[in-house]
Order: structure tokens, then C-alpha cells, then sequence
């Protein structure tokens, strides 16, 4: 049990949840287990756990549920038992049969391991990648599991759900039910990158990702290669560390994955061929992709597999979910939902997997696949009215573009003939938190709701609020920073906050202890975009010194209503330290080698004809 629990924690410090002791009196008592390797059509076994109900008969033929991962199907031994089965223990007492199994090159299985393994177009007989795994192994289950319907469905949650989107395309005809939880989708813009900005947040995770196993393992082989912290103040540890390079060469050096980012600056065929997005095409089953609206590692991953499901795969039965979580969140109850500081409810975990998730494995897997769930289109939390919406299309079909433009330190609605004007310094960035601890994380969480008041008025931020508002007003879908700026610099990064400001005399529902909710920043979506890709993210180009240009860039989608009261902010900056990395703002063919040398101090002017596109619904 020992490895059970060293195996467990890296799961549990991947997805947050608090780590309890087991209780797995409930699967012990309904499940029999069986462990057993499933040859794939190369010739690779990948190792396999099947808890079957000890009630299943030739009279009470049962489903499948699978999840493919990365992380160890953990516990090992088919006399130990984990404490839950399944997405949720509704599911888990409605009765299936549940199936996990590690992936190539993971734990007990054999084979090499990749990240974001490249999906083979045009396959021959001995072609593999992650849906052909997928369909070797359900074609294995229905064929030698007793008493199963010969239906299957499959979920994960963060990497688990990047196996269950590539699983997808296995195109076996048992899948009948998918559900893509908190995916990656494109490494290029999800976990490590955003819009191929390094994020330095991460930096502590890659010991999980880039050594490979010698031998089948039931633990973490690469435990002892972890960087603990050493202060409260995680932040000296990412200024002590020095650049990017600096991190690398001290930490990292013999690290596969680390060495494959560091030299692929750019969206080479590296990282084209990691993305899934150009072979959803003609799913005809049903997909339920799930996410969470302060999710800081897959946020975009949910939204675009949803998006593009539904412009190529019209006979798919096709649902997004979006809920008020951080990453992974939806898969535990915590009674009050609090996201870092703000409440949003109270059982929204619980209410996602009665309403949402069992309706949708019971009706696909035991009913008829040829009807529909009765779940709509997409079900989407309101985060700033705190309440859940449902819609028929998304993004909704009563959303309008309107532009918010930026000029004199407030958001208008014309355009300006002026600009805004900062300083930017590499070697003294702007903080992505006020909160020190929280850059000892395995990976950051709280930011993305964080209070901004750290931030407003440093000469290296520009800020730009509306008056307070005299009507609700709803922020529902997409967002598109549309930048004009000039640099003395030759290389710039912009990062963009759009802010919920609260009223001053505001007093929330729930609060937490020692916060100041009068005047709360509240962060409701941001991103960061080098300038080097705003043509081009193949090939990256200078910025001419003192030249007006033009940045354009998607932030991830929104629901949120900016309350009677509000005031809306948008806050940029070219520093956004250590959630990224630094850019020299000098332009370099491999900036992730960039030294302190490099380091260029800059001015940049934002004009006043530079806007935030929203979706507003009326």
C-alpha cells in the first residue's frame, strides 16, 4: 500500500484534491478484480485493470467504462482495491464494468513514452498512436469480458482526457459515449504554452513528464528528481533560479520533454503534429466535453475539441460543459464552492455529476444511442451571477460583437487618436500573484480569480476601467484582444486581464477570512501573446523599433455577468513573472536561451484604437 500512496500523491498534487486515507469498503465488497495485458497490433502489451460487478450475469449484461492514463492505474494486485470507481460514485453504484490502464511507456505497461502522442493520419496494419490503443483494447474487452452489452464508454480528466478525446478517433463501433474532461487539445496553447509563451508555473511538474521508465513500475520512478521548496516565499526560488536557460542547464538537462521545448521555439512540425484538433473529423457517437472556467492548465483544450466537433462531425451528439472549477474540480464535492476567494454555490460538483455526467453514461451506455440524452447543447456556469445556463448552440445565438476600446485609463466604446504609454524592464517584471506560497505549487491555480489591486497603478502596467455600471451587462463567449502598439524594442510580450472591479462597499454571501472584498480586482480571463507570432506562429518576426503594429490575439472564452454596480478593467502588461517566462524584448532566434545580456528595457505605447471584442448577450 505503500506504492499505492507514493503513486497517489503525484495524482492528487496534479489535480489538487486532498489526499484522505482509503476507504474502499464499497468496491471491495460489489467488485472482482482482474489484472491483465492487452496486446496492441504492434505487438506492445499495455497492463489492465477490470473490476467487474459480482452480480453480472447472462441476465445482467453490463457496460463498459473505460480510462486510459497516464498516471498509474494504481492500486497494483488484484487483492487491493481503490476506495471509488468511475467518474462519480453515482456511477459507481448504478453499476459497470470499470476499466483502467496504463498507457505506453507508463508504469506496467511495455513501450516508449511520449507526450501528446502524435496521431498517425493514413495508418497501416502496424501504424499505432493513442486510437488505435483505444480501439486494440475495446476490441479485446468486448470480445473476451463475459456478460458485457458491448457498449463502451470512456472518460479522463486533464491528461486521462486528452486519451479519452484521441480515443475518439478510434472509431471502434462499441464506443458509444466520450467524455473529454479538462483535455489538452493543442500543446501549442494548453499546459507548458500559451500561444507558445513558456509557462515558468510549470516548472516544478516536468520530472513527471520527461524521464522515461527502464522497467515495468507500480511507483513513481521519478520521485527523487523533484525540486522541493526550500522557503515559504516560492517566488525566490524563480529568482534565484535566474533565465529560463539558467533552470534548464542547472535542473533539467537529461529531461526529454524539457529539452524538446527548449528546442522548439517555435509551432514547428514538433508541435503541429501534437495537436488533435485537425483529425476531429466525423465523430458519430456521443461527446460531453467537460471543463472549468478557472481551469489555469487545460482551459482552452474543452472549449476548441467542443468547437471543432461541432463545425466537422454534424451527426455527433455534441455537449460542452463549462463549471466554476479550477482544474479538475467538478470530480469532488467540496459542499462550498469557493474558487481561491469568491463563492459560487454550494454543491456544484454534485449537481454536475447527478444532472450532467450519470445522465449521460446511463443513457448512452444502458438506454438508446440513437436518441438524445436529453442534456442541452451546452451547459455553461454563469460566474459572475453565480448560477448555471443552458443554451441551444454555443456560442449562443443571441450574442453581439461589441468592442471596448482603450484610451486614458478608461474602456469606451469609439476609438481613440491617442496612446498609453509604459515602461518595461525584464529584470524588474510585473508579479502574476501577491500570493508568495502559492509559486511553490505544483503547478498555479488560484491566479485565475486572483484579486488584481497588487497590480494596478506600477508604471509597467497599463490599466484602462469603464464607470460603474448602471445595468448588468453579460460577457458570453469568445474574446479578442485587438492590439496596436509600438515598442522601442525589438521583441515584446503582451499580456491582457480583463477584470470584474466590485463595489466598494461589496459584502459577499460567503467570504473568506482576512480578505478585502470592497474594491475586489476579481480576474475573469486572461492570456499572453509574444509579438514574434502575431503574423506567424511558424515563422516569428521582429518588431520594427517605434512602428505602430498590430497584435491580435484570442483569450479563452467567458460567461460572466458584470454586475448593476461593477466596473470592468483591463489591465495589460508585457511581464507577467513567474507565471511566464521573461522575454528579453530583445528578438532572438530561441528566446527560451536568452541570458540576462539579453535583457532590453523597453517603452511601449498601447493606441487608442486597440479594443477588447467581447460577446455580449442581450
Amino acid at each position: 500500500m505503500k506504492k499505492y500512496f507514493q503513486i497517489t500523491f503525484i495524482f492528487l498534487m496534479i489535480f489538487g484534491f486532498a489526499q484522505n486515507k482509503p476507504d474502499n469498503t464499497f468496491v471491495k465488497d460489489h467488485y472482482t478484480k482482474k489484472e491483465v495485458y492487452i496486446t496492441m497490433r504492434d505487438g506492445v502489451k499495455l497492463f489492465t485493470s477490470i473490476y467487474t460487478p459480482k452480480d453480472i450475469s447472462k441476465n445482467k449484461k453490463l457496460p463498459f467504462i473505460m480510462q486510459r492514463t497516464c498516471y498509474s492505474i494504481a492500486p497494483y494486485g488484484e487483492t487491493e482495491f481503490p476506495r471509488s470507481l468511475g467518474p462519480n460514485k453515482y456511477l459507481m453504484q448504478d453499476e459497470y464494468i470499470f476499466v483502467y490502464q496504463d498507457v505506453r511507456g507508463r508504469y506496467m505497461s511495455e513501450g516508449s513514452w511520449t507526450n501528446m502522442t502524435p496521431q498517425v493520419e493514413h495508418k497501416s496494419k502496424k501504424d499505432v498512436d493513442e486510437s488505435t490503443d483505444t480501439y486494440d483494447t475495446i476490441d479485446w474487452l468486448i470480445k473476451n469480458v463475459d456478460n458485457n452489452n458491448k457498449k463502451v464508454g470512456q472518460y479522463g480528466t486533464s491528461y486521462p482526457g486528452f486519451y479519452t478525446a484521441a480515443g475518439i478517433l478510434s472509431d471502434h463501433p462499441a464506443l458509444v459515449a466520450s467524455s473529454p474532461q479538462a483535455p489538452i487539445s493543442d500543446f501549442w496553447n494548453n499546459d507548458f504554452l500559451h500561444n507558445g509563451k513558456f509557462m515558468l508555473g510549470y516548472f516544478r511538474t516536468f520530472p513527471v513528464f520527461g524521464i522515461q521508465k527502464t522497467k515495468a513500475e507500480k511507483e513513481g520512478w521519478f520521485m527523487d528528481t523533484f525540486i522541493k521548496p526550500t522557503s515559504e516565499d516560492g517566488l525566490k526560488f524563480y529568482r534565484d533560479m535566474g533565465t529560463l536557460k539558467d533552470g534548464y542547464e542547472k535542473y533539467y538537462k537529461n529531461n526529454f520533454f524539457m529539452t524538446e521545448i527548449m528546442n522548439h521555439p517555435n509551432y514547428d512540425y514538433f508541435w503541429q503534429k501534437r495537436s488533435l484538433l485537425p483529425h476531429l473529423k466525423n465523430v458519430n457517437h456521443a461527446v460531453m466535453t467537460v471543463g472549468g472556467w478557472f481551469d489555469a492548465e487545460d482551459l482552452s483544450g474543452p472549449l476548441n475539441i467542443y468547437k471543432t466537433i461541432e463545425r466537422t462531425s454534424p451527426k455527433a451528439k455534441n455537449t460542452i460543459v463549462m463549471g466554476p472549477f479550477s482544474h479538475g474540480g467538478w470530480g469532488r464535492e467540496t459542499g462550498k464552492a469557493f474558487q481561491n476567494d469568491i463563492y459560487f454555490g454550494d454543491s456544484i460538483a454534485t449537481y454536475y455529476q447527478k444532472n450532467l455526467e450519470t445522465k449521460f453514461f446511463n443513457h448512452y451506455l444502458k438506454g438508446d444511442t440513437k436518441t438524445d440524452a436529453g442534456i442541452p447543447e451546452a451547459v455553461m456556469f454563469d460566474t459572475g451571477s453565480k448560477e448555471w445556463r443552458e443554451f441551444a448552440q454555443y456560442p449562443p445565438k443571441n450574442a453581439k460583437k461589441m468592442n471596448f476600446y482603450m484610451a486614458d485609463g478608461t474602456l469606451k466604446n469609439s476609438a481613440a487618436n491617442n496612446f498609453t504609454e509604459y515602461y518595461s524592464d525584464p529584470s524588474n517584471p510585473v508579479l502574476s500573484s501577491a500570493n508568495l506560497k502559492d509559486f511553490n505549487g505544483f503547478t498555479p491555480r488560484n491566479y485565475m480569480s486572483e484579486d488584481q489591486r497588487f497590480a494596478e497603478g506600477r508604471p509597467d502596467v497599463a490599466t484602462f476601467t469603464t464607470d460603474i455600471l448602471t445595468e448588468d451587462m453579460t460577457f458570453g463567449g469568445e474574446l479578442m484582444a485587438k492590439l496596436n502598439i509600438a515598442s522601442t524594442s525589438t521583441d515584446a510580450d503582451f499580456a491582457v486581464k480583463l477584470i470584474d472591479v466590485y463595489p466598494e462597499d461589496f459584502v459577499p454571501k460567503e467570504k473568506k477570512d482576512g480578505v478585502i472584498y470592497g474594491n475586489y480586482h476579481q480576474m475573469v480571463r486572461s492570456e499572453i501573446m509574444p509579438a514574434r507570432f502575431r503574423n506567424s506562429r511558424e515563422k516569428p518576426e521582429a518588431l520594427v523599433p517605434n512602428q505602430k503594429t498590430a497584435v491580435d490575439f484570442k483569450l479563452q472564452d467567458v460567461m460572466h455577468t458584470f454586475k448593476k454596480g461593477h466596473r470592468i478593467q483591463i489591465q495589460i502588461s508585457s511581464t507577467w513573472f513567474p507565471l511566464f517566462t521573461v522575454n528579453p524584448q530583445k528578438f532572438m532566434d530561441n528566446p527560451n536561451f536568452a541570458t540576462k545580456k539579453d535583457y532590453t528595457k523597453a517603452m511601449i505605447k498601447i493606441f487608442g484604437d486597440s479594443s477588447l471584442e467581447v460577446d455580449v448577450l442581450k
